[in-house]
């Protein structure tokens, strides 16, 4: 049975396409319109009336990043999930640092910069984002040193999961001149053949 993945691809349902490219699964992607996510017959599938949702049968799970660990592990190709305890948390570590540590200052930009009327924009929010954003880049640089990858030599659903928060920062050109080793590991992941599939779903 084809997984259904609900959510527009200018979402964070982006990473839920990218995983299923990189993971080879045949799957149906349910774009919804904004408008839709409140409508009775979805919020049947997510009470919360957000995206994105995959339905895996009779299966259904929300929250992103618990979406792509999910599918790692049911449809593990080329190591996508690997096989340690260990390194399987550290592919949950990451995810959730994204989340916690990343993901809130990069919106916050990307939202003024692009989604925001001129007389609405909140300047000092922004400011207050940049200035949040040098810390973490850093805690990953450093990680990241003398390795391809957060776990070695080879992706993982943890460089996906994470990747896909930190393409944020590509739109609002955020200078990672000082975190040499966070940009070319960002560079090397948006590279992927499956993440230019996961863009070019309508």
């Amino acid at each position: 049975m084809t997984i259904k993945i609900y959510g527009p691809a200018a979402s964070r349902a982006a990473r839920a396409l990218w995983i299923v490219h990189e993971l080879g699964v045949p799957f149906e992607h349910v774009a919804m319109e904004m408008k839709d996510l409140k409508g009775p017959d979805y919020l049947k599938i997510n009470a919360n009336g957000k995206v994105p949702t995959l339905v895996d049968g009779e299966f259904k799970l929300f929250e992103s990043m618990a979406i792509n660990l999910y599918l790692a592990a049911k449809y593990n190709k080329n190591g996508v999930l690997p096989a340690s305890l260990e390194d399987q948390a550290f592919c949950h570590q990451w995810s959730f640092w994204g989340m916690t540590e990343v993901e809130k200052p990069l919106l916050t930009i990307l939202i003024d910069m692009f989604m925001t009327a001129p007389d609405k924009r909140k300047p000092d929010a922004v400011a207050e984002a940049q200035k949040a954003l040098p810390k973490p880049f850093a805690v990953l640089n450093g990680a990241l040193q003398g390795r391809d990858y957060l776990l070695g030599s080879a992706f993982t659903v943890a460089d996906l999961n994470l990747a896909s928060i930190c393409s944020w920062a590509k739109p609002i050109k955020f200078d990672f001149g000082p975190f040499p080793n966070t940009g070319a590991w960002l560079d090397r992941c948006l590279a992927r053949p499956a993440y230019k599939a996961a863009r070019a779903t309508k």
